[in-house]
């Protein structure tokens, strides 16, 4: 009976897993369908260094068979300008408050949004209202009020969102789901993962306006939604009570002398985290050039006082499964990387990989699966080329190229990106109180099965 039950448990989540990759299939469908004699009409909103690099310039030109941007939108009009000249396109370009007005224009497919964090919720929602599908940098919320806000959106609309989760297609991402997928590690009864930032790629959170809760939410939701959609993933399941301690250790106000930003400050010389941006030419024109407008310093002071992001945190999350996650994460370490470990009931998985120093490439994942009273061997993966490893190619395939299959189930929609947001929201929240956090006291949030039901009967 045991066995019996267990078999109708993994069909059950099998057959979950298939309908979920089925239904963040459906807006993909719509534009291939809709577009299968023109190319896909995308708007971008947010033209900073994220939205002119991976969903600019390194999407319209090497996808200009299947792609089209006809509109760049930017609360900052000179940045605006920059980032149209750096993406190298014709689009016509609106400030923020001309958002609608973009909409109503130039008549998108799809809205890739690639503002702030905190930001992201108006632009979904409104897009959604607008009825247009999105397409969303994480986290897609920084409070869980936005999330709520998004889920209705989406549901009144009968739109779609997508998130851009490109850790999923990440080649050790993908062999640790063929594994956990295949049952050899028997019920997954704990997953420890360690975050690696250094004192190089760690510190420029603390410049940027990623170092502020108000703007980010913190790290837990910036940086490390995707370690937990990479969980949520892997695990097919769904996280219900968070618990967490974190504070700000190293950054912030923990020094004795702070500036407002590196080039202007006269502690250049004796201060450790100093970072020149000058030679940097599409830093200067996107921040530098545009500050003057914003106050926005993209070198800012990592001894600034209104940090307040944590740069030291350990959470842990109890899942519906009944399966626990231990996280942790520093901002401030000697060198970069992971450590992931899955234990199951019938064996262990060790994923480990990380780089020297910032400058080294990195070197190839370990992966190590061992099985109880059984063998133990190395899994080598050599590194791939391109973004992420290849993991931006291979996600702006899936997006954009007819016909592709998804396979592992990698597209991400908003249900996805909400349950990670709402592990660091919850994570922030019981740093905040001391408590364990419910999440479904966070959220209304209906069964899977329900997800994205207005779609489904269109």
């Amino acid at each position: 009976m045991a066995q019996q039950n267990d078999m109708n448990r993994r069909t059950f989540v099998s057959n979950s897993s298939k309908l979920l990759a089925a239904s963040a299939l459906l807006p993909l469908q719509r534009l291939w369908s809709a577009t299968a004699k023109r190319k896909i009409r995308l708007a971008l909103v947010g033209t900073g260094s994220r939205g002119t690099t991976m969903w600019g310039k390194n999407l319209v030109h090497p996808y200009k068979d299947y792609v089209e941007m006809v509109g760049l939108c930017d609360i900052n009009p000179k940045r605006l300008q920059a980032g149209k000249n750096w993406i190298g396109v014709e689009a016509p370009t609106y400030t923020a408050d001309e958002f609608d007005r973009m909409v109503k224009e130039t008549k998108p497919d799809a809205v890739i949004v690639t503002t702030p964090d905190c930001f992201h919720e108006k632009y979904i929602v409104r897009t959604l209202e607008l009825g247009v599908d999105v397409i969303s940098e994480k986290a897609v919320a920084t409070e869980a009020a936005q999330c709520q806000r998004i889920m209705d959106a989406e549901k009144n609309s009968g739109r779609n969102v997508l998130v851009t989760f490109n850790v999923r297609y990440m080649q050790d991402s993908e062999e640790m789901k063929r594994i956990i997928a295949s049952g050899v590690l028997g019920n997954i009864i704990s997953v420890e993962f360690q975050e690696y930032l250094d004192v190089h790629h760690g510190a420029q959170y603390f410049r940027r306006w990623h170092g502020k809760k108000a703007y980010s939410g913190s790290l837990l939701v910036h940086k490390a939604s995707h370690h937990f959609d990479l969980v949520n993933w892997l695990l097919e399941s769904e996280p219900a009570k968070v618990q967490a301690m974190g504070r700000l250790a190293v950054y912030g106000k923990n020094h004795d002398f702070r500036g407002r930003n590196c080039r202007t400050c006269s502690f250049q010389k004796k201060c450790d985290f100093y970072w020149d941006m000058t030679g940097d030419k599409r830093l200067m024109s996107l921040y530098a050039a545009c500050e003057d407008v914003d106050g926005y310093y993209r070198d800012g002071c990592v001894w600034d006082n209104d940090i307040d992001s944590y740069d030291t945190s350990s959470v842990h999350v109890e899942y519906e499964s009944g399966t626990e996650l231990t996280y942790s994460m520093n901002a401030f370490l000697p060198y970069e990387g992971q450590y992931m470990c899955f234990i199951g009931d019938k064996g262990r998985l060790d994923v480990r990989k990380y780089s020297r120093q910032p400058w080294e490439a990195p070197a190839a994942t370990e992966i190590r699966l061992s099985i109880n009273r059984g063998e133990s061997k190395l899994i080598e993966l050599p590194p791939r080329k391109g973004g992420h490893g290849g993991a931006d190619e291979k996600l702006k395939d899936m997006f954009f190229r007819p016909g592709q299959k998804d396979e592992l189930g990698q597209l991400a929609g908003s249900r996805a990106g909400i349950m990670s947001s709402l592990i660091g929201i919850a994570a922030r929240h019981s740093i905040e109180t001391g408590e364990k956090i419910a999440i479904p006291n966070l959220i209304d949030l209906p069964p899977r099965w329900k997800w994205n039901s207005p779609t489904l009967k269109s």
